[in-house]
């Protein structure tokens, strides 16, 4: 058995972009226009917008083109329902994503809920989600980070119809989702969080194991069934002050068949799947597809 094979989110991501960008590319050939994708961002947390501008750099890399609103902390929630109701209407735009947190007063379940399902390229409108957790139902856009999450194990050759999935952590943005979309692949699947019992012995229990708890490197290699894949979501500081994941992965990569670094594994997926599914609703406008 091979242990410790590193699933590259930064190789993967790059083929999805290249994709995105050939595609991007023959719309333009035909004489259509590029994609377009509207961002909204409230106030000023530091790690929001360096995740935007990220967003905006990878579009124009591929020939995406990108809108940015700028809304202070103070802005009120009817004048970010006003601009969402705006970019709605406008034709030209194919994608729309609320940069998640908002700030305390504005509630996020009605912003989201305002979006136009056919440019919710997040995948976080409720009737989205919905149709993500009914059998026989199809969403119009898959969340971005659990849909990179599937891309890591699809491209890595790792089958999912019939394997023990556990996923560590029940989140709106990352848990939930992922956890539907392995059962929709039909695996077997468990939802653990801090209110689970014998949460190691669960872990252990998974041939696929999806870590998205926010702890830093709560997960030890004892944790982990011998061979399995890792999936670590986890974005946090260790003691040095440097970048970790959910999973302590020096002790992990050696039980693991298959587990992803941090930085370098989700990270670079959830952008590439927002390319993605923009790219996605332009061609089912432009395409009639």
């Amino acid at each position: 058995m091979e242990f410790g094979k590193i699933i590259d989110g930064k190789e993967i991501s790059s083929s999805v972009r290249q994709s995105v960008k050939e595609d991007v590319d023959k719309l333009i050939a035909q004489g259509l226009r590029a994609p377009c994708l509207a961002v909204i961002l409230v106030g000023e947390r530091k790690d929001s917008q360096t995740y935007v501008r990220n967003k905006k750099k990878t579009a124009a890399d591929l020939g995406i083109n990108s809108i940015d609103k700028i809304l202070p902390e103070s802005a009120t929630q009817q004048e970010v329902i006003d601009i969402v109701r705006a970019f709605n209407n406008d034709s030209q735009i194919d994608g729309i994503l609320v940069q998640l947190p908002l700030p305390s007063h504005i509630n996020e379940e009605t912003i989201l809920n305002e979006i136009d399902i056919s440019k919710d390229v997040d995948g976080f409108h409720p009737i989205n989600i919905g149709k993500l957790s009914m059998r026989g139902r199809k969403p119009e856009f898959e969340p971005c980070t659990p849909k990179g999450c599937i891309e890591l194990i699809n491209r890595s050759g790792i089958e999912i119809e019939g394997k023990r999935a556990v996923v560590l952590g029940r989140s709106n943005i990352v848990g939930l989702p992922v956890a539907m979309m392995l059962n929709n692949r039909n695996a077997t699947v468990t939802i653990c969080h801090s209110k689970t019992q014998d949460l190691k012995e669960r872990c252990k229990e998974a041939d696929i194991l999806v870590v998205a708890i926010g702890q830093a490197k709560l997960v030890k290699k004892d944790w982990i069934k011998p061979g399995a894949v890792v999936i670590d979501v986890g974005m946090n500081t260790d003691e040095n002050g440097k970048l970790c994941g959910d999973v302590d992965y020096a002790e992990a990569k050696e039980v693991a068949g298959h587990i992803t670094p941090v930085p370098g594994g989700v990270g670079p997926m959830t952008i590439a799947m927002l390319m993605k599914n923009t790219l996605t609703s332009a061609q089912k406008k432009l395409l009639n597809c």
